[in-house]
């Protein structure tokens, strides 16, 4: 067989001389760029769902508030604190959760401590509610806060004479403690942390690191106290006295309001008053708790007491608002921003409040 002979094709040349030309890159395949338009498709579909939620969450609260501004007198608060029509003669269940702070009561659907003070009222004006329960877990709070809860029980039970009673779960300390001072009966659980009786003031300062970076605040004020606590420079001998009078006053307030509470000397209230805590057990024994048990043993006492017996009815006060707002917060920490407490309770206060939590 004869050899046929082929020409040879000349390798492409590159521009820059000689030399082969590098080979030509290759299309990414169809299985290549599916992944990333996949990616940004299940991208699109989370933010398109995410930003729906938002919105529908927040149409809804802006209808709610609407109706509470077009209609105050035909309000039914029932509705919007958590607090259904019984059907028979029961305990009424209002939780304190978590520190306790005000927020903007113009709206119905806030968390702080003008809800709590509503959803008291509310419940001590149902006439089949017959003694109401507080739930509590709180660190405490800041004081006009925590003393606007308290005032609440203590109108209630002027105006309805129904009894209160005071069950602590895992922490009542502080605040949450002066709250559960105004209750006819408080019930611990032995290794409850309470007590703290006694107020903070916490203040920030910058001066260390501002002289650091070469900064300085330039203040023209009215008064030499009107910076008063200011971070931008240190505190004088002269405001310290004035501030400890601020927290010496709220302290007295406190003592009074326990000894009033529990029947107690003030004298003998200062003597556990002194910022430290207590287990239920040991405050038991100091008289700081009436009785040791659950949330069963506070029902039956609060049913005892409302003439119900034990294991009473329950109507339990349960706001959807609180699941709704819980949602937003955690999709805000999972984005990266802070929660809407944090947010919400930013300023420096005087605190009736526990900080070991």
């Amino acid at each position: 067989m004869e050899e046929q002979n082929i020409p040879a094709v000349p390798a492409p040349v590159s521009e820059h001389g000689a030399g082969p030309a590098p080979a030509p890159v290759k299309a990414a395949g169809p299985e290549a760029q599916a992944k990333p338009s996949q990616t940004r498709l299940w991208l699109k579909i989370i933010a398109a769902l995410y930003a729906v939620s938002l919105l529908a969450s927040f149409a809804v609260i802006s209808k709610l508030d609407g109706v509470q501004k077009s209609k105050p007198k035909d309000l039914d608060l029932s509705k919007f604190t958590g607090l259904g029509a019984a059907k028979k003669d029961s305990v009424a269940v209002i939780p304190i959760f978590g520190a306790i702070y005000q927020t903007d009561s113009s709206k119905m659907w806030e968390r702080g401590s003008q809800q709590i003070a509503k959803r008291i009222k509310a419940a001590a004006a149902k006439k089949e509610v017959k003694a109401i329960l507080l739930d509590i877990n709180s660190p405490g709070g800041s004081v006009g806060a925590v003393q606007e809860i308290y005032s609440a029980i203590m109108r209630a039970k002027a105006e309805t004479k129904k009894p209160f009673v005071a069950r602590f779960g895992d922490v009542s300390a502080s605040g949450g403690y002066y709250v559960a001072a105004a209750c006819d009966t408080i019930i611990a659980a032995p290794g409850t942390i309470t007590g703290s009786i006694g107020v903070i003031l916490s203040a920030t300062s910058f001066v260390g690191l501002m002289n650091k970076v070469g900064m300085r605040s330039e203040v023209i004020k009215s008064g030499k106290f009107k910076d008063i606590g200011s971070p931008m420079r240190d505190m004088t001998p002269e405001e310290r006295k004035l501030l400890q009078g601020l927290i010496d006053d709220s302290y007295d307030q406190f003592v009074t309001a326990v000894a009033e509470g529990r029947k107690m000397p003030a004298e003998e209230v200062k003597l556990l008053a002194d910022g430290r805590i207590y287990t239920g057990r040991q405050a038991l024994n100091v008289k700081l708790v009436d009785k040791l048990g659950d949330l069963q043993d506070a029902l039956d006492e609060a049913g005892e007491r409302g003439k119900l017996g034990k294991n009473p009815p329950v109507l339990r006060d349960t706001d959807p608002f609180d699941q709704l707002f819980s949602l937003i917060d955690s999709k805000l920490s999972f984005f990266g921003g802070a929660s809407l407490e944090t947010a919400l309770n930013a300023s420096p206060r005087l605190e009736y409040r526990w900080y070991g939590q």
